[in-house]
């Protein structure tokens, strides 16, 4: 039966205010409180995320925010961005993307949401809009469309499986898929990496851990490697340097000396990975919040080594090197050094994501050692009406 809810028209407000960013911010928890993979994430790195104060990511980005209300109750959310790092369409027309889309399973809410955004990119040139991105590329990217079984490892989306249907229904189509790879570190690699690790390193190369000292020339090195790795990648956005600070310190209470790996040749670092244990699983029961004891269990969980779980977010190879024999083989020895280590630590399975599906060397690697496709996350493209 109809109800009054149900008859009210759909209303776009944009957000504007500290209480509307609040109701966009805990729209999640409402919408998605019966869904038992759903982790809430925390509200004050939430804030930060979206203050263009405070992230660095709004020094080169626009981003705009809206909330859908039906009867004056929020029954979803959208955003848009246009980043002028993001690498320009085929044709020359800038990039703009879609983001932190949720709604409740309602095709006139979802419809609204995405005329929004839409309009909101085609008014700054934007000709083809792609997402999700919530907010960059180098965060949470893509909508779960596969693996809606197991929650989401920490910076990767959980999504409604009706978001994909509405999205769909709208005109959007495939741009991209994300795969997601679960590594059980008590696993054995194939034989033939096996075989390659089991040779040992190639003469010249060395081995090292992250240096806890020297925390920010650290980050700089591995943000160095990473910006070489994947330049002209699809959708790539190098990291800049306020945001490699601004990384570091958000970083660090999660970095663990052993989980981060660089290789280097005749001194200099050519190739890294960053496996960082699961903020997920650390927080899945403060329901978003750090006061008044969150903090405390947080601490716990993160020094106790009681968390057993850890996803790879970062990893490359120098371009120079990427093609040769030696771009192959040095991330065999690094996910080995972080398998092992990993193990010591109590890490039961690692996630390698993403993994672009064109993305042939990066899969056989998480292939090699043990890695099994679990999760798929699609970016979704629409060509906008001149």
């Amino acid at each position: 039966m109809m109800t009054e809810h149900s008859r009210a028209a759909v209303e776009i407000v944009p957000v504007s205010g500290a209480a509307a960013m609040e109701h966009f911010i805990r729209l999640p928890e409402q919408l998605l409180r019966g869904d038992p993979r759903f982790v809430p994430p925390l509200r004050m790195e939430r804030r930060m995320a979206f203050s263009p104060r405070k992230n660095p990511y709004f020094r080169h980005a626009a981003a705009a925010f809206w909330l859908a209300k039906r009867g004056g109750r929020v029954v979803g959310r959208i955003s848009a961005q246009q980043d002028r790092l993001s690498p320009p369409m085929p044709d020359g027309s800038p990039a703009g993307h879609f983001g932190l889309l949720l709604a409740e399973d309602d095709a006139e809410v979802h419809a609204a949401l995405l005329r929004a955004a839409e309009g909101w990119c085609a008014a700054r040139g934007v000709k083809r809009i792609t997402g999700p991105f919530s907010l960059s590329i180098n965060e949470e990217s893509g909508l779960l469309v596969a693996g809606f079984d197991t929650p989401p490892m920490l910076m990767m989306p959980h999504d409604p499986p009706h978001t994909a249907r509405h999205l769909e229904a709208l005109g959007y189509g495939r741009e991209k898929d994300l795969l997601a790879y679960r590594v059980e570190t008590a696993a054995p690699p194939s034989a033939a990496a096996a075989q390659l690790v089991g040779r040992g390193l190639p003469p010249g190369v060395v081995l090292r851990p992250i240096r806890m000292g020297e925390m920010r020339q650290e980050v700089a090195r591995l943000v160095g490697i990473f910006n070489d790795a994947w330049a002209g990648n699809w959708g790539f956005v190098p990291i800049t340097q306020d945001e490699v600070d601004a990384m570091a310190t958000a970083l660090k209470p999660l970095l663990r000396e052993k989980l981060v790996w660089f290789a280097e040749v005749e001194g200099e670092a050519v190739a890294f990975a960053v496996c960082l244990p699961n903020l997920n699983e650390a927080i899945r029961d403060l329901d978003g919040k750090l006061l008044p004891l969150g903090w405390a269990k947080l601490l716990w969980r993160l020094k106790g080594h009681r968390i057993h779980t850890a996803r790879v977010p970062l990893m490359g190879v120098k371009r120079s090197l990427a093609k040769g024999m030696l771009g192959r083989v040095l991330p065999l020895f690094i996910v080995d050094a972080l398998r092992r280590e990993a193990r010591a630590q109590g890490i039961r399975t690692i996630e390698m994501s993403w993994v672009l599906d064109d993305n042939l060397p990066m899969r056989r690697l998480a292939e090699a050692v043990g890695g099994e496709a679990y999760k798929t996350y699609r970016v979704f493209g629409k060509d906008l009406a001149a």
